[in-house]
């Protein structure tokens, strides 16, 4: 049963999975169904809602109207479940896309995430970027929420304070012996290795920064994977910035070593999302708020 227009849901559908084939499959209808759908909600408005080719993706027109469908989704779920036997097995899972770092995914939001599928059912997705961009898939309405640096909070979101996620630079102790026997400094980093996340990754840039004053293009690796960040630091491909939550135990182990104790960078972090009246919404702020105090600093009251 839906409470929505069955156009709006036909595009919210497509746009999850893809294709109109898929969007078919799940909600047991024809392509051809699905397709006259799309073409009648665009008829209405006036505009083209999706680019038709494989994958699918909105169009800005889209966009815009995905980040107000995303939420109306979230609270027909919630409102048919008042509505239904709380025996009842039958019904739909709500699955939740959220935008998040995948340092976070990797030290502490996994626990958020278990605790909420294990106490209310949620099924999610989940959308890696980087914290410095992640709020653009909110905005776009591809995710419901996301885990953002960004502290000011976009139109039609709310924004909650989580932590500061705390990154040290590290290396091998082969490495750092070849490469910063003579000390960390424009002349050593400017020849040394360094590992990045993906092209997005500003961090070891900013710690260049912070330690020389200048712009400097070490040879770079590219290597998405926060968990395989310590790995590859521990062989000696590279040295970058990690989580303090993932460098202590590697230091602890003797597999890598600070290159420059006295220096970090502090990236806080905030939770944004739709700002709906909806216990979904309420109920994973809080399992987020709860888990990143585990692995989190505070926050300077200034950030808040």
């Amino acid at each position: 049963m839906e409470l929505l227009h069955p156009q709006l849901t036909a595009f919210a559908t497509v746009l999850e999975e893809a294709s109109f084939d898929a969007a078919a499959r799940r909600l047991s209808v024809t392509p051809s169904a699905i397709s006259q759908r799309i073409k009648a909600l665009e008829d209405r408005l006036g505009q083209v809602l999706i680019i038709r080719q494989t994958p699918c993706r909105p169009t800005p027109a889209g966009k815009k109207l995905l980040r107000r469908v995303k939420p109306m989704l979230v609270l027909e779920t919630e409102a048919l479940q008042d509505f239904t036997d709380a025996s009842t097995t039958d019904f739909p899972q709500q699955r939740i896309t959220l935008a998040v770092n995948d340092d976070s995914l990797a030290t502490w939001v996994i626990a958020a995430l278990a605790e909420l599928h294990e106490q209310s059912g949620f099924l999610f997705e989940i959308i890696v970027d980087d914290q410095d961009y992640s709020l653009a898939l909110l905005r776009d309405g591809k995710a419901i929420g996301a885990i953002t640096a960004e502290s000011s909070a976009i139109q039609g979101c709310n924004v909650h304070a989580l932590g500061t996620m705390r990154y040290m630079a590290v290396a091998s102790p082969r490495f750092a012996a070849r490469y910063f026997s003579h000390g960390v400094d424009a002349t050593s980093l400017a020849t040394a290795p360094m590992l990045a996340f993906n092209r997005k990754d500003e961090l070891q840039t900013r710690f260049i920064r912070t330690v020389t004053g200048r712009e400097l293009t070490p040879p770079t690796h590219y290597l998405p994977t926060s968990i395989g960040f310590m790995d590859a630091t521990a062989r000696g491909m590279g040295w970058c910035m990690a989580p303090d939550s993932l460098v202590n135990p590697a230091l602890k182990q003797g597999n890598v070593q600070l290159i420059k104790p006295e220096v970090w960078l502090d990236v806080p972090l905030y939770w944004q999302h739709a700002a709906v009246r909806s216990s979904t919404l309420a109920c994973i702020t809080r399992a987020l708020m709860a888990a990143s105090k585990t692995m989190l600093h505070d926050m300077p009251r200034e950030e808040r």
